[in-house]
Formats: structure tokens, C-alpha cells, sequence
């Protein structure tokens, strides 16, 4: 099918194809700016910290030019006698051929911590010992297919999904030695796990690990279960706000479109030509940048968009819109999923493009790595959609993306959710009727059809630590009693997957697992889940408690189990959003090329679990802000409070998501600051680390509407929400390589400097210091989540990086006409005016917005305010009167 274009567009598309600009891997000596960068690095201040030896061998991973900022960013990677040093990834950037920003991971003194110079463990062999690892088969048919300095790629071996591709760096272990190692990854067959990992190249240990694959796990958190009115279909010739495209397609797509979150917060539109002609030009079905669509089904250089129901990540059913590119399909959501696959393939398809036409915008494009089966602009790095998998048959209540280095291709992988229904049907006695439960996110599925056997109470020898005899975590002693039928098991204290695997290997043909406490949670495989072949489900304590009672007392039970009505992931935007923006976070911190600057933990076992450190790195709070910032109406406020995946959880819209907390403004309802990091009780990792971090971008986010107001056109808007969408994605390029949150809120800062040449420094101090992220917070190693230290100052009014700032109105004064003191102050202050500004009202504002003083004043002289009954922390003073609008921000100590 071809399409026409306006013809006045043709010309824009050439200057699209000269305008990028990046350079590939070279060494810094055939940088355009390396004598401005070795200059700077061999400054007085820079040669205290480094030896010549540390900087006279560094290699450019990339150089690309960010058009908004005007920032040339490299990416420079440390190397000793030619052979990188892992991570060693310092971000350099040049702005008007000065060096603007300098993000340092170098390491010092190399030449006295490097451990060899030559290998004695081949690359063949250290790819086996990876494959020995972590139970990855055998290996086979391994063999070199190409090879250059340093490095080798190899065939897949029938233990990768892609080539494997390996390359001679140094790794820096624990005690400071620089270790000569291999470095490679590996895609699992089963696509659960994307390793990338360090191998001795002396002793073949595995130093390290990264899992490129970043699974959410959102099915930790207890569902809270609600019915709910959905508005399931809405028929509008609406388009999307920020669409002014120049593309004659047809296309139309019925779908919830943004900023519909899912189908709790909205009805769905059929839009018409959604396509941002900036990142999309031939619209979404093109892959050959010649007018015309490819493609008629959810295929086209952005993603690729397929349902996985048998998870072979290959050959899934896709739509097709047909010659006119309409894909208006219907869609019951009171049905299985399945039922309504084609509408569920559609919004998979339209969310991904949408994001990425979004995010082209403010900097994740071609030659900053973005996912394109074919680069318009010809930079480097193409063949990368993503390929989107719907309906995954992989597991339940999860999701996950991976993200390996420029080139190569990313994978989303959306689940299927348990919603609550009646699972179990007791058939016979007083406890006849239906029960509600959830499946486990392990072992086999339920189906339609009901499975139907006498229910058996386990009975174990309480050998072990627990003292339960039914919670099957000691040696079960009643297998003949369990042959044939649905075991009945306390939930206890020992990991789901082993209790049901004891229960299979003892003859039951699958597990009901009672509640130790109210409610319902989703039941993880823990390290035997892979191995259950037979379904099990969780009902509620109470429900439990009396089959169990009627099993002691000798009842014959008959129970029928049966799969719930299941929720599909593919219709929460939120979560597409939040998978998606792993993939621009990986992307664009440290470089394009490399996919292992979000480390999330230091060490993994041979199953994949963590068993090192977890870290500081921030990637889950950007993804979580990328859902946020998509799915924003002009109608919402500040305070209110946000939940993750409410749709997927069955919550409603005000439900409390999958995060320790909602995102809001208000502390009453977000109550997290820095130092809640340290908190491994109450907030995981890397989720709960993560939401910190977006909770302080969600604050930044809302004093930036509060300044400059709120544009819903994500394409080409100027409101507060598109500013901070612009300094969030270049504070990304601008911060090192496996940042904390100090190294990301000084990005951001550098960002702001780069763009307005520091308009809103005082902005981000005042909402990064409201939540312990002030000048004087220290984050440690981020490599380790449990070493910050929060602080809630903000720097000296007096600092030459804060001489630009505006005030918070938009409106201008005279800053000459008055002036505040003390300021910190303990309990009072003064404004002292220089001549007469009439009649005002005076509010003082907390960071969340609440008016906590309200006074009339006329303003000649000196005005006190008594801030006694008040909290330490940041205010904002606002003065509004005939010849003044003013903002100053008040901190009570």
C-alpha cells in the first residue's frame, strides 16, 4: 500500500538526513574536542586526582550532539595498554568547545591495580563457565564469527537466543584490584534472563553479573481487589492533542490513548493519524523511509507488536488493519483475554510508538540510540525495534524489558494479571458455594475447564524450624493420602514453590495454599517454581481455616478449580510506559553502547537471585515517572495521589498501586525524603529505591507546572511538565555511569544550566532539598543502597550557579524594592521595603502547595511574620499586590 505526503515535507526529511550528528567508537585522540577534554582533565585540579598514566590511554564509546541543549556529550571509557576498564565510563560534556560538565567514574592509579596483562582462560571457555553457571545447558556448536581488537563474537552455542559477544576488559573487585576478565552476555532460550557478565580470565570466577532483562515483579505487592465500573468503549474522531501531523495515511487505531492511563481512567478513542511527523515521518508501518506503509498489521520500524500466549518470543498473531490501516477491533474485557486479542495487539502497538514519538522530542532519538528498525537521519545504530510481546505466556502478574547496548534489539514482555474471582467451588457438604483465590505466577495454568478431585490436608514431620505439621516445609509423612488429589497447605513460612513441588512429588495434582493473613497476596516461585509442573492457588485465611477444620473432622471434600478471569496487561499504559522507559534510562545513561550503567545488584546466584549488593541506581523511579508524566490531564493536581498499575492490581483509580507509596506532592500521603534508602525493611530494591527517586522527579515535575503552567501536547508544548521532560532526559545523558541520586540531581541542575543557563537552579534545589537531597546529602558508594546520608539545605543564596534564577511568578519586580531577614530564621522575619508597594497579601506556601499563613499588609517599611507555630523546613512566601507579584522562598530552621 503507498500513502501520499505532502510534498513541502520532502526538504524538512533532507535536512533530517545531514543534521545528525554522532561519532562512533574511536580513540580520543581522533575526537574533535580532544584537546579541549585532555586540556581539562590535565588542569591543576584534575592532576591531583589522576596520574598521566590514568588518562593517557582513553577511548570515545560515543559523541553525540543533543540539539536542545546544544550539548556535545562523550562518553569516554578509561583503558589500560589498549584493554577497557569496565564502567570506567565518564561522561565529558562540551558546550561552546568548553568542557560544560564533567561526570567522573575514572579510576586512579590503574597502573598499580591491574592484576595481568595476558589471559590463561580462552573466550570459548569463559562463555562455558558463564553457561555452567547459571544451568544454561550444554553448550554446542560454538564458533567464531567474528573478531577484532580485543574482542570476538561467537555463534549462539544452543544456550542464546542471540550471537554472543565478548570482549577483554578489567574489572574492578571488591578489594580495588583491577582483574583481567571477559566480558560477554548471553540471552537465555527461555528469555527470562539477558546475563551480561565477568569472567576471570585467569581463573575463570565469575566476578560479576548484570541481567539486561529488568523484571518488575509488580506481583510482590498484596492486590487489593475491587469491582469496578468500566467504561468499556467510546467512540471518538478525536485526535491526540499534540498531533499536528503532516502524515496522509488513514491509519486509525481504537484504542485508550493518551492520557488515558487504562481502561478504569477512561473509555477508548479510535485516533486517527497519531504519528509525530518529527520521529515518525513515513507514519508507524514504515521501515524503508520510501512513502508508503510496509506493513498492514503492528509492524513498522518503532515496534514490533505480536501476542506470546505459547512464550517462543517468535511468530505471535498480529492485527491487520488492511490497505486502510484501521485497526478499530472490538473488546470485551468481561471475557478472557484472548477473546479480545486483536484490541489488546493495537494499544500494545499504539502505546510504544506513542512513547517513542514522545521521547523523540526531548532527546531520545537516532543518534542518542533510540529503537528504529531503520535510522531516517543515518546514524548508526538501527535494527533495533522493540519487539513487543502481549499476552506473554511466560508467567502472571509481571512485566519486563530488556535493553541490550545500540543495534542490537530490546524485547517487552507484558503479562497477563489474576483477577479476583471464584477459583474454588467446594461441590459437596455445608461448605458448598464458590471461593475467591489467585492463581501462582508459577507451575501450570488453570483453564476453562474445571479441575475436579477430593481435597487432602498435608500433614508433614515438623522435623525442620517450623512447628506447623500442614504448612509442608518439613518431610511430608501422608503421600499416599495426597495421590490423586488437591492438596490443602498453610502458608507458612518456607517459599511457595517448595511446598508445592514436596506436594506434586508426594502424587497431589495441585495445591490450595491457605493465607496466614487477611486478604490475598501473589504467590512467587522462590528457587523450586521453576521445577512445579502442576497448578496451585491461594484462597483466604478465613475460607482456609474452615475447609481445614472440615478435613480434621473427617469431611469428604470434592472441589473444583478453575481459572480466573485474568487481566491483560496490554491495557495499561502506565505499565507499557514504565517497561518503556527502562529501555530510555538504560539507553541513555553512560552511552547508547552500553547497557550495564544501572547496575541494579552486584552479585547474582546460579537461579538469578541477588546475593549481593543492591544499589542506589534509579532506573525503576524514571520509568515510574515515565508512566506518570504520559498519563497527566490538565484536571489533575499536585496532591493528588497516583498508584502504579491500579488497572493491572484490579484497584481503582485511587487505589494504592504497587509502591510503598502513592505519588504526590502532598507529604501526608508521600512521606518518603532520602533517607529512606537506607530503609530495607520498608522499601525494596530496586522498586522501592527506585520510587523514591520518582517521587522527588513527581515533586519537580508539579513546582515546574506550578511556574510555567501545563501543556497536554507532549509533542511540541511549553508547559512546566515538557521543561522538566526536557532536563530529566538530558540530565540522563549528562550524569556517570551508574549514578546515585546525588550524581542524578546534579545532572539535572547541569541540564538546567545547559538549557536557560539556570532559570530554575533554585526550582530544583528547593524540591530536591524537601526531600533530604539538599547540597550537603552524601550518597556514598552507588553501588550500595544502605550508605546515604539525606540533608535538607539548599546552597548559599550567594552561589554564582543560582545568579539566574527567577522567581517563582512569571511576573517581574524589582528585587531592589525590598528585602527579608533573617533568612534562615528560627521563629520570625522581616520584609523591609525600600519605598511604598501598596496594599498586599502576604501567604506563605509549604513545598506541597498548602497555604499554611495568609496576612494583609501594606508594605512600607518593615512587615514581621511569626513563624512560630510552623515546622522547620522550605516556604514560599508570595507577595501579591497592585505594584508588586513576587515569590521568595523562607527557610525556617
Amino acid at each position: 500500500m503507498k500513502s501520499n505526503y505532502i510534498k513541502s515535507f520532502l526538504p524538512s526529511m533532507l535536512f533530517l538526513l545531514l543534521a545528525y550528528s554522532v561519532v562512533g567508537q574511536s580513540d580520543l585522540k581522533d575526537s574533535n574536542y580532544a584537546t579541549v577534554i585532555k586540556n581539562y582533565l590535565t588542569s591543576s585540579n584534575n592532576m591531583a586526582k589522576f596520574s598521566n598514566a590514568d588518562l593517557e590511554d582513553l577511548y570515545v564509546n560515543k559523541e553525540i550532539f543533543s540539539k536542545k541543549t546544544k550539548v556535545t556529550n562523550v562518553y569516554l571509557n578509561q583503558r589500560y595498554k589498549g584493554v577497557k576498564i569496565f564502567n570506567a565510563i565518564s561522561s565529558v560534556a562540551i558546550k561552546d568547545n568548553t568542557v560544560f560538565h564533567f561526570a567522573d567514574r575514572f579510576k586512579v592509579n590503574i597502573g598499580e591495580k591491574v592484576n595481568a596483562v595476558s589471559e590463561s582462560l580462552s573466550a570459548r571457555d569463559a562463555i562455558s563457565k558463564v553457561a555452567q553457571h547459571f544451568n544454561l545447558g550444554s553448550v554446542s556448536g560454538l564458533e567464531v564469527i567474528e573478531k577484532g581488537n580485543n574482542k570476538f563474537k561467537f555463534t549462539k552455542g544452543n544456550i542464546s537466543q542471540e550471537d554472543i559477544a565478548i570482549e577483554k576488559v578489567y574489572f574492578e573487585d571488591k578489594d580495588g584490584t583491577l582483574k583481567l576478565a571477559w566480558n560477554l552476555n548471553i540471552y537465555t532460550i527461555d528469555g527470562s534472563h539477558w546475563w551480561s557478565v565477568r569472567v576471570d580470565a585467569l581463573r575463570g570466577k565469575i566476578l560479576n553479573a548484570n541481567d539486561w532483562v529488568v523484571s518488575c515483579n509488580f506481583g510482590n505487592t498484596p492486590h487489593t481487589y475491587h469491582s469496578n465500573n468500566i467504561n468499556l468503549n467510546k467512540k471518538s474522531f478525536n485526535l491526540f492533542e499534540a498531533n499536528k501531523t503532516i502524515l496522509v495515511d488513514g491509519s486509525q487505531y481504537n484504542v485508550f490513548a493518551l492520557p488515558t492511563e487504562s481502561p478504569n481512567h477512561g473509555a477508548r478513542q479510535l485516533v486517527t493519524e497519531p504519528a509525530n511527523p518529527n520521529a515518525s515521518p513515513y507514519g508507524w508501518h514504515d521501515i524503508n523511509g520510501v512513502a508508503g506503509a510496509e506493513f498492514t498489521d503492528t509492524r513498522g520500524n518503532n515496534v514490533l507488536a505480536q501476542d506470546d500466549a505459547d512464550n517462543n518470543n517468535s511468530g505471535g498473531s498480529r492485527p491487520n488493519g488492511g490497505s486502510a490501516l484501521n485497526f478499530d477491533f472490538s473488546l470485551d474485557l468481561n471475557e478472557q483475554p484472548d477473546v479480545s486479542i486483536d484490541a489488546s495487539i493495537t494499544n500494545l502497538f499504539y502505546m510504544n510508538n506513542m512513547i517513542h514519538d514522545i521521547f523523540y522530542e526531548y532527546g531520545f532519538d537516532e543518534v542518542s540510540g533510540n529503537f528504529q528498525q531503520k535510522n531516517y537521519s543515518g546514524a548508526p545504530g538501527q535494527s533495533d525495534p522493540v519487539a513487543a510481546d502481549g499476552l506473554d505466556g511466560g508467567g502472571l502478574n509481571n512485566a519486563n524489558f530488556s535493553t541490550p547496548p545500540d543495534g542490537a534489539r530490546p524485547r517487552m514482555q507484558m503479562y497477563l494479571w489474576n483477577k479476583l474471582s471464584d477459583v474454588l467451588t467446594i461441590n459437596n457438604g455445608s461448605l458448598s458455594g464458590g471461593y475467591i483465590g489467585t492463581e501462582a505466577g508459577f507451575g501450570a495454568s488453570l483453564t476453562d475447564t474445571p479441575l475436579t478431585n477430593d481435597l487432602a490436608l498435608v500433614v508433614d514431620d515438623d522435623s525442620g524450624a517450623s512447628t506447623d505439621p500442614n504448612d509442608a516445609c518439613d518431610v511430608i509423612t501422608n503421600a499416599l493420602s495426597l495421590a490423586g488429589k488437591i492438596a490443602v497447605i498453610r502458608r507458612g513460612e518456607c517459599e511457595f514453590g517448595f511446598k508445592v513441588l514436596a506436594a506434586e512429588n508426594a502424587g497431589a495434582v495441585a495445591v490450595v495454599i491457605v493465607n496466614n493473613t487477611t486478604g490475598l497476596i501473589q504467590m512467587g516461585p522462590g528457587a523450586d517454581g521453576d521445577s512445579v509442573t502442576i497448578p496451585s492457588i491461594m484462597i483466604e485465611q478465613s475460607t482456609g481455616d474452615a475447609i481445614i477444620s472440615a478435613l480434621e473432622n473427617g469431611d469428604s471434600i470434592s472441589a473444583s478449580l478453575v481459572r480466573s478471569l485474568l487481566i491483560d496487561g496490554n491495557y495499561d499504559n502506565g505499565v507499557i510506559g514504565h517497561e518503556y522507559g527502562h529501555g530510555i534510562s538504560t539507553r541513555l545513561t553512560g552511552g547508547s553502547d552500553n547497557s550495564d550503567c544501572l547496575i541494579s545488584c552486584t552479585e547474582y546466584d546460579t537461579e538469578g537471585n541477588c546475593i549481593g549488593t543492591f544499589t542506589e541506581q534509579m532506573g525503576e523511579g524514571w520509568s515510574d515517572w515515565v508512566a506518570l508524566v504520559t498519563t497527566m490531564k490538565s484536571s489533575d493536581f499536585g496532591t493528588d495521589g497516583r498508584g502504579i498499575a491500579t488497572f493491572d492490581s484490579n484497584q481503582p483509580i485511587d487505589g494504592p498501586g504497587i509502591r510503598p507509596y502513592r505519588y504526590s506532592t502532598d507529604t501526608s500521603i508521600n512521606p518518603s525524603t532520602y533517607s529512606d534508602t537506607n530503609n530495607t525493611a520498608s522499601f525494596s530494591a530496586p522498586h522501592g529505591v527506585g520510587s523514591i527517586w520518582a517521587t522527588m522527579l513527581w515533586d519537580l515535575t508539579w513546582a515546574y507546572i506550578d511556574k510555567y503552567g501545563f501543556d497536554a501536547d507532549l509533542f511540541n508544548g511549553t508547559g512546566g511538565n515538557n521543561k522538566v521532560m526536557q532536563i530529566v532526559l538530558d540530565g540522563m545523558k549528562l550524569q556517570p555511569c551508574n549514578p546515585g541520586f546525588v550524581d542524578g540531581r546534579d545532572a539535572i541542575l547541569a541540564a538546567d544550566l545547559a538549557l536557560t543557563g539556570g532559570e530554575d537552579q533554585c526550582i530544583i534545589w528547593d524540591v530536591f532539598a524537601a526531600r533530604g537531597l539538599g547540597v550537603n546529602a552524601t550518597q556514598g558508594s552507588s553501588l550500595v543502597r544502605t550508605d546515604q546520608t539525606q540533608n535538607f539545605e539548599t546552597p548559599d543564596p550567594n552561589d554564582p550557579s543560582l545568579a539566574n534564577c527567577t522567581t517563582l511568578s512569571s511576573e517581574s519586580f524589582n528585587s531592589n524594592d525590598f528585602r527579608i531577614y533573617p533568612n534562615p530564621t528560627s521563629d520570625k522575619f522581616t520584609i523591609k521595603s525600600t519605598r511604598s508597594l501598596g496594599d498586599v497579601t502576604l501567604e506563605l506556601i509549604d513545598i506541597n502547595g498548602r497555604k499554611m499563613m495568609s496576612k494583609k499588609a501594606t508594605l512600607i517599611g518593615e512587615v514581621e511574620l511569626n513563624l512560630k507555630s510552623l515546622s522547620p523546613g522550605l516556604y514560599i512566601l508570595k507577595i501579591k499586590g497592585e505594584y508588586i507579584n513576587a515569590s521568595e522562598k523562607i527557610i525556617k530552621k
